[in-house]
């Protein structure tokens, strides 16, 4: 990723070699034009990825704290369909998923070969539509039962890298666009389904040149796909991934050797990103299913989920073979069940499937609050987004009840509660935060929240 400075000075150079070999100048003109456009990811805005462009779920920006109709929404867009992935903000647009045709009520009578699912394109500035491109199903396809009508088909974030955006699709697979909406490549990364047909759920991330899947309910495998071309690199396949919904996380070791980190029913694997391979795990108390992704900080990951035996944990990565005596920090029974909580500081931050707000220490685990958010519905599991931290706030958006602003300190307080009239439909996405807007999406709509006009 290229600096603006380093852009600048590309741009510079561009002009001069055409100037000085006295070449046409609509070729100079072209090559900026390219250069420009593939370096705009660099910017310190973009929200490229699930939880944000390092998967933490923290900006240094700060956001409006109220908002409604009329307060503090610069726009809203109607969506093509239902959907539960997070926005993802490069540049000057805004992309996200969803589908359409079956899926989208309880008693549906479709089919799931009538399932499409859609990824659009959105001017950042107004909200209107650039395009938008449809994918039909591939079968077979998970009936739409069970805990799948809690969010559907489109729950995988996508990822870009400045030049392309990539879906993940679940049994549809994983697809390569152009920043126009040309589509690259696609790869099918599986058809199977987990014993609960829950469907998937787990989002794309870069590493290197490489694009890193987790198809754990497609096929028991994490793999790794060329971003050019699609083409496999590797693949790593265990019984063991069966029910693990989580997005892997990067973690850089003192050393400046890199792993990649999930966490599935009963353990925490570090695996080399490059191969495939496996170089440490740890054994947990966490089983049934793990939904939450990995917490990093530095060398120390913490680990929530499980729903048979459920809690959390905090170990160090690195080592070889198991490291559950040596790398395990701490360890407690109190967990989020779906969302992944947020470091903000020392502490950790989220509110559970029960509407009960916590906040505990980093370093130990200790409980600074646990509350009871007043007013959620209780009649299901009110949030499923994850946390993100905007300055100095929290911000959990819930599935019926609005968005809550919290201080990011251990003293707990609500400090608003927003909400859009119109819309009862459900809020499941974790939100996209960039240059001091927010990104909200409903299964209805895309909202952007901002102070500006």
């Amino acid at each position: 990723m290229w600096s603006i400075e380093i852009r600048y000075i590309l741009c510079g150079f561009v002009i001069w070699r055409f100037a000085v070999c006295r070449r046409p100048w609509i070729p100079a003109i072209v090559l900026l034009t390219h250069l420009l456009t593939v370096a705009h990811a660099a910017t310190a805005e973009d929200w490229s990825r699930f939880r944000g462009p390092d998967g933490t779920g923290i900006s240094r920006d700060s956001v409006p704290t109220t908002w409604n109709d009329s307060e503090n929404l610069r726009w809203k867009t109607k969506l093509a369909g239902f959907g539960s992935s997070s926005p993802i903000v490069i540049g000057s647009r805004v992309f996200v998923t969803c589908y359409s045709g079956y899926g989208i009520g309880e008693r549906d009578a479709a089919r799931p070969a009538m399932l499409r699912r859609h990824i659009l394109c959105i001017n950042r500035e107004k909200g209107d539509i650039l395009w938008q491109r449809t994918v039909d199903a591939e079968l077979p396809e998970d009936d739409f039962s069970g805990y799948l009508t809690e969010h559907g088909y489109a729950s995988n974030t996508p990822t870009s890298d400045g030049q392309r955006v990539y879906v993940f699709f679940g049994k549809s697979g994983v697809l390569a666009f152009d920043m126009e909406g040309k589509r690259l490549w696609s790869v099918n990364v599986g058809k199977e389904s987990s014993n609960r047909r829950w469907g998937s759920g787990a989002s794309l991330i870069l590493y290197k040149d490489a694009l890193i899947v987790n198809a754990a309910e497609e096929s028991n495998s994490i793999r790794a796909l060329d971003k050019q071309t699609g083409r496999q690199l590797w693949k790593a396949e265990a019984n063991m991934l069966e029910l693990a919904y989580g997005t892997p996380a990067l973690v850089t070791e003192k050393t400046g050797q890199v792993e990649l980190v999930i966490s599935v029913p009963g353990e925490v694997w570090g695996l080399d990103p490059d191969r495939g391979k496996m170089r440490w795990r740890i054994e947990t108390q966490l089983t049934g299913n793990v939904c939450p992704s990995p917490v990093v900080d530095g060398e120390t990951v913490y680990v929530f989920g499980g729903v048979r035996s459920s809690g959390s944990l905090a170990i160090r990565a690195g080592g070889k073979g198991n490291v559950s005596k040596s790398n395990t920090l701490w360890t407690s029974r109190n967990s989020s069940y779906v969302a992944t909580p947020v470091l903000a500081g020392e502490h950790l931050y989220w509110v559970d499937d029960h509407g009960v707000a916590w906040c505990v220490k980093a370093s130990s685990g200790a409980v600074a609050y646990r509350q009871r958010v007043a007013g959620l519905q209780t009649g299901g599991r009110p949030v499923y987004a994850s946390p993100v931290l905007a300055g100095d706030k929290i911000v959990v958006v819930t599935r019926w009840d609005g968005t809550l602003i919290l201080p990011a300190n251990p003293s707990f307080k609500i400090v608003a509660q927003n909400r859009f009239s119109g819309d009862d439909t459900d809020f499941n996405a974790t939100p996209a935060i960039s240059d001091g807007e927010l990104f909200l999406r409903s299964n209805q709509n895309l909202y952007c929240v901002s102070s500006r006009k």
